[in-house]
């Protein structure tokens, strides 16, 4: 044994390599019978992480203020959760306005008739951290996309205490043809700032998930906000040619990859791609 070689408790692994594929937790070593330090102390730690994100409580002031920035109106509800406890502890609760901001969303309608294409609602959800740093990124992505193609926005509602439902209830005050919420996804335990994004069309109050598509994981390490927005834009598209949304509108979006295909660059969804035939492969 080379005397200049680092001394380690830990057993080599020889799965090491597979580590640089993935964030999973996997070929973690061993001393002993036990993890290393190391590595439980970088567990302990990403448990913290999601345990934060659940408890950070959501800076709308500070989100507003960026909006306003950008030339951006918003408005703050707040959902019939009165607290972070209860909003943990009663999920029905955050699938609903509170009495006054319900009130409010119907005088504002009432003052700016008309509708709008999409409504855009923003909540805490489960990781306000996640919403803090991707909800901004993200917007100017999908704003510039559906402003260019003609689709009318609301102003940003922001919702505190807010689950994924709550959106249908402002999208039906709003009179609203379809409507998308951007919330903190559930912290995992290397995604504490996943931002979810959940879409219907013809929103009102007591759909069920059936009528919603889910675009999930956007962030900086897994779906990226340029590809997020596309995929919302295509769903607002087939949504309105087709008057449906959820289980029976499929993700078939077009997505640019690195290497052509048939000298065009684009490639639908590889899941409903035709398979091909081995026998006329070149």
């Amino acid at each position: 044994m080379n005397d200049d070689s680092p001394i380690s408790g830990a057993t080599d692994n020889p799965w090491q390599e597979l580590r640089r594929l993935t964030p999973a937790r996997i070929a973690l070593g061993r001393a002993g019978t036990s993890l290393p330090t190391d590595v439980q102390l970088d567990f302990q730690y990403a448990h913290a992480q999601a345990r934060d994100a659940v408890h950070l409580p959501f800076d709308h002031p500070g989100l507003s203020a960026q909006l306003a920035e950008r030339g951006r109106a918003s408005l703050l509800l707040h959902s019939a959760a009165s607290d972070r406890h209860s909003y943990l502890q009663r999920p029905d609760l955050g699938r609903r306005l509170n009495a006054a901001s319900a009130q409010q969303l119907r005088d504002y309608a009432q003052a700016t008739p008309g509708g709008v294409d999409l409504a855009i609602v923003v909540a805490d959800g489960l990781s306000a951290l996640a919403v803090h740093r991707h909800t901004l990124p993200f917007l100017a992505r999908m704003e510039e996309q559906a402003l260019t193609e003609g689709w009318s926005l609301s102003p940003v509602i922001l919702v505190e205490q807010g689950r994924v439902a709550v959106a249908d209830e402002v999208g039906e005050l709003l009179g609203a043809r379809m409507v998308v919420i951007l919330i903190g996804e559930r912290p995992g335990l290397s995604s504490p700032d996943s931002l979810g994004l959940y879409f219907t069309y013809a929103p009102k109050v007591g759909l069920t998930d059936a009528y919603r598509n889910c675009i999930s994981n956007v962030r900086l390490e897994g779906l990226s906000y340029g590809m997020a927005a596309h995929r919302l834009l295509y769903l607002m598209r087939e949504a309105c040619r087709r008057q449906l949304s959820g289980v029976n509108l499929k993700d078939e979006a077009e997505v640019q990859t690195l290497t052509s295909v048939e000298g065009q660059g684009m490639t639908t969804n590889f899941l409903l791609a035709e398979p091909k035939n081995p026998k006329n492969a070149s």
